[in-house]
């Protein structure tokens, strides 16, 4: 998933207004909001006629074009209008919240409706920028999978204050034409980079796949993976930190000498790396969803003979979400289009190669209620490799700056 976005150096600012936010919150994590008590019809009366300012990576043509057929669903079932805010990183949508909660504004506020996961999360919920809990008073929660990893994000309890939204995983893409046997683990990866100097890159942290990359591969080259999966308290824990990330700096230090552009310089996003594979500069893309290959393929931008695939060990794997902040000033218009976005009809238009290809989270029976038939997705998720604690990313992050980010 593109999804989706997730940390840059915004994020710090919740560590310089965390001393001024204390003094405000309350023990409660969120200020009073909807009544609950309200029935799913009082909602979507009170929705009738609102715009939903949704915050969203805006870096995919095919998903940006899925919100937009969103929108005009919304509009003609529902009287919502859901409006994208294009953003290079929910980090900024983050940074943006924390400086209304400190200047308590606690009503009318420039955010509807966002998507995250991970580290945007952690923070939002630390800091009670949530409204919420909401997701079981959506007449769609009845259809969501719940085998998937939907009560955790990233280790943080989700508590009902993010709806999932679809999965992620970390794969690769490669030409086999071109590629006839693609590396199999991060080791083999760096052997091809070796073999083929120039031909191997990652996005540049903190663009989430660039920093999914790192997390993925300090997972497979690490020693201590369990310190991995508990919370990072720095300073105090900078010994523990440089024992378990040592193995991803040496690695690094070997693989961006041989990598594209000699390590100077790393590509934006997932976009350009597959731009750049279809060019034949790169012999890997790197994506966060499964199908992403099929739907290049079916949008033109990637040659029929295009494979995503993941590691013998599996997919580094996340389900991405959708919250509501305390403040949103439509909060009803919001629920009702998190609810629209759960329900068949969008996760099957969603799933679809041809329109995005991204996951459902949905119950395979929950398609039934479609009236044309539900054509199942063309793939399967790789085994689950989990997601360590979100309080890791923004030290690596830093240490790779420190590092690399000249």
């Amino acid at each position: 998933m593109p999804l989706l976005r997730k940390l840059s150096q915004g994020v710090t600012l919740s560590v310089a207004l965390s001393i001024t936010l204390s003094a405000s919150m309350s023990a409660s994590a969120t200020e009073p909001t909807v009544a609950a008590t309200q029935s799913w019809q009082q909602v979507l009366d009170k929705a009738k006629g609102q715009t939903v300012y949704f915050n969203a990576w805006g870096g995919s043509q095919e998903i940006n074009e899925y919100l937009k057929w969103a929108d005009r669903q919304l509009q003609q079932q529902y009287g919502v209008t859901l409006k994208q805010v294009k953003v290079t990183d929910i980090a900024e949508t983050t940074q943006r919240l924390l400086a209304e909660k400190a200047a308590n504004k606690n009503q009318d506020g420039s955010v509807d409706m966002v998507w995250i996961n991970g580290e945007n999360f952690r923070s939002m919920k630390q800091h009670h920028l949530l409204y919420g809990p909401f997701t079981q008073r959506l007449p769609n929660w009845k259809y969501v999978d719940t085998s998937l990893p939907i009560d955790k994000d990233f280790t943080v309890p989700t508590d009902g204050y993010e709806a999932p939204w679809g999965v992620g995983q970390l794969v690769f893409i490669y030409d086999t034409t071109k590629l006839k046997q693609p590396p199999q683990s991060f080791q083999q990866l760096l052997a091809l980079a070796q073999q083929n100097p120039g031909k191997i890159s990652y996005p540049r942290p903190p663009e989430f796949h660039g920093s999914s990359f790192l997390k993925a591969a300090l997972l497979e080259l690490t020693t201590d993976k369990q310190a991995l999966y508990q919370p990072l308290s720095l300073p105090a824990e900078k010994a523990l930190f440089d024992k378990v990330t040592a193995p991803l700096w040496h690695y690094l230090d070997q693989l961006n000498k041989v990598a594209w552009r000699g390590g100077k310089q790393f590509p934006a996003g997932t976009a350009e790396t597959v731009q750049l594979l279809d060019d034949q500069q790169l012999l890997l893309a790197i994506t966060f969803n499964p199908n992403a290959a099929l739907a290049a393929i079916e949008n033109g931008n990637l040659t029929d003979t295009a494979k995503t695939y993941a590691f013998k060990a599996g997919a580094l794997t996340n389900v991405h979400f959708l919250a509501i902040p305390w403040n949103a000033t439509a909060k009803e218009g919001a629920l009702v289009a998190i609810n629209f976005l759960m329900s068949p009809e969008a996760q099957t238009r969603k799933a679809d190669t041809k329109i995005w290809g991204d996951p459902t989270i949905l119950k395979p029976q929950a398609f039934k209620t479609l009236s044309e038939p539900y054509k199942s997705q063309s793939f399967q998720l790789y085994p689950a490799i989990a997601e360590p604690n979100p309080t890791w990313l923004t030290a690596i992050e830093i240490e790779w700056q420190k590092r690399y980010g000249h």
